[in-house]
């Protein structure tokens, strides 16, 4: 059986924490181009080579890196499917979310730099398309705010939650209420396909969202 070690290298242990940093940047640059926080927050940085915004909220960015670190034990296990930002408007109900489906890693070495070299050129498209997702979705409306669902097995959950490594970040069984939303339209917006990652990225959004 090949092995995703190469020379020391844990290959899926490499692809989690390029996953992880990119749907880092990728959370943050969602919350300001949907303008869910006001632009002041935020400061300007570049990642790939792309200019990006990135929030300066403390509570913002640490609930974000708590779910990136949660979820990166079940991306070097294969068993996370999907991870979905969801906007909320006043009452709570979705009224778009931005999808990234993640299927498990292929490589088993990086003996190859043209990989990551590739990989870097698929991210940087991933948020060049981010920053112009505007101009293809509707307006979402005042006073909105977010949540991230991350999907998995069911026995991978029970995992986390006999584990529960992060203090004071307790994971729960997210409400119907909170990931389900009535005469969707989707919105492809990107797709990656490489030896070391493979992920597309498309937005839902409910065309009631302004009524």
């Amino acid at each position: 059986m090949a092995s995703n070690e190469s020379h020391g290298i844990n290959v899926t242990q490499v692809c989690a924490d390029i996953l992880c940093e990119f749907l880092e940047v990728a959370f943050h640059l969602i919350l300001y181009i949907r303008e869910l926080y006001p632009p002041g927050i935020f400061e300007r940085r570049k990642k790939y080579n792309v200019p990006v915004q990135m929030s300066c909220h403390p509570e913002v960015n640490q609930y974000i890196t708590n779910v990136l670190q949660s979820v990166k034990p079940l991306i070097v296990k294969d068993e996370l499917h999907r991870v979905v930002l969801a906007v909320l408007n006043s009452s709570h109900q979705p009224v778009e979310r931005f999808v990234f489906e993640i299927a498990p890693v292929i490589a088993r070495s990086l003996s190859n730099d043209n990989y990551l070299l590739r990989l870097e050129q698929s991210l940087r498209a991933f948020l060049l398309k981010l920053n112009v997702c505007d101009a293809v979705l509707e307006e979402i409306p005042s006073d909105c705010s977010f949540i991230i669902l991350v999907y998995t097995k069911e026995s991978s959950v029970l995992e986390i939650e006999q584990t529960q490594f992060i203090q004071n970040f307790p994971w729960i069984e997210a409400d119907k209420s909170n990931y389900t939303m009535n005469d969707v339209k989707m919105v492809p917006l990107k797709a990656v396909s490489s030896d070391l990652i493979k992920m597309q990225l498309y937005a839902e959004e409910s065309k009631q969202k302004i009524s």
